[in-house]
């Protein structure tokens, strides 16, 4: 049998089309990869514990997951529009989190977070103007705000650890609705809107168009520059909500809080099947590898398994995925 699939809807004859069994493959690889993935982990770690597969672990795998989820979804927008990653997230979180504690007692945590947030967006809009309208290389400038905006937090705070004063607020997000924790619904009204924005907006489409050939799209009428800058304030904004939720939760805050957050997000996108390349992607996807991401975790842990090691497994796990990205977009015929 030929291995060219009959497909007369892209060119019209039979067996000219581009489809072939090799790229179909390719294609519907990352669609079932993750979904099996999952599956997997779940099974071994069944197996590997009695501990694994209970209700109240499970629950709480999903409320660990829940902060960093938030600056995930902002994430795979920075990466959809090619725009690497944003290593800013652990200082835009530390503002987020010592603006809400430490203004608490004079306006409220409602205001104080509000007031977090928009710092954090502040740091954003810095970080998209530079990379999106000056073109400046994305790791580099990050990097640099964040350096710039920890040092602010730290000297605003002395370097000393901030407190809250609304354990209301913490009961509050440490609370259920009908068995579900408030933090995690939060998490998932987040990720709602972020897939709804890619998916059924102009901006949606934007993003997808400045990853997949910013030449092409600078060349049209789709607003490459601002919507580069937009994936980076919004991946600011979102990491200040993270560092707010953070912050009450905790009910304490210091300007390390955030540190390492970046990395766990870059983990989850990158093995939700999120490419470095640009252009293609979803919200779900991301959230697919983020869940991944937290299950290994889990069953590290349970096994009692280092830290160190933890870490290491990330590494090789991203490795992993750049790796099977790189391969699947080759078989999929795109470089």
């Amino acid at each position: 049998m030929s291995d060219t699939l009959l497909d007369t809807t892209t060119t019209g004859v039979p067996g000219t089309s581009r489809v072939t069994r090799a790229n179909l493959g390719a294609r519907l690889g990352p669609l079932i990869g993750m979904p099996l993935g999952i599956v997997l982990l779940l099974v071994i770690g069944t197996i590997l514990s009695d501990r694994f597969f209970t209700a109240g672990n499970l629950v709480n795998v999903l409320i660990n997951i829940s902060i960093l989820g938030v600056i995930v979804v902002g994430m795979a927008f920075v990466f959809i529009t090619r725009g690497l990653a944003d290593l800013s997230v652990p200082a835009t979180v530390a503002v987020g989190a010592i603006l809400t504690l430490s203004l608490q007692p004079a306006i409220g945590t409602a205001a104080a977070a509000g007031v977090g947030i928009l710092a954090a967006t502040g740091a954003g809009v810095v970080n998209g103007v530079l990379i999106g309208y000056a073109r400046i290389n994305p790791v580099i400038t990050t990097l640099a705000v964040s350096t710039i905006v920890l040092g602010v937090a730290q000297w605003s705070v002395g370097g000393v650890i901030v407190y809250g004063s609304d354990p209301e607020a913490q009961a509050f997000l440490n609370s259920r609705v009908f068995g579900v924790p408030v933090i995690v619904i939060i998490f998932l009204i987040v990720a709602l809107l972020g897939h709804l924005v890619l998916s059924r907006t102009s901006l949606g489409r934007w993003v997808y168009a400045a990853g997949s050939n910013p030449d092409a799209t600078r060349a049209s009428a789709v607003p490459l520059a601002r919507t580069r800058a937009t994936a980076f304030i919004l991946t600011a904004g979102l990491s200040g909500l993270a560092g707010a939720l953070l912050g009450i939760t905790l009910q304490t805050a210091r300007p390390a809080i955030g540190i390492g957050y970046e990395f766990d997000a870059i983990t989850a996108v990158v093995v939700g099947g999120i490419s470095l390349l640009g252009g293609s992607g979803s919200i779900p996807r991301a959230l697919g590898g983020l869940l991944f991401v937290a299950l290994l975790n889990n069953i590290l842990v349970l096994q009692g398994v280092p830290t160190a090691v933890q870490g290491i497994a990330k590494g090789l796990l991203i490795v992993l995925a750049v790796s099977l990205d790189i391969y699947l977009r080759r078989k999929g015929g795109r470089s």
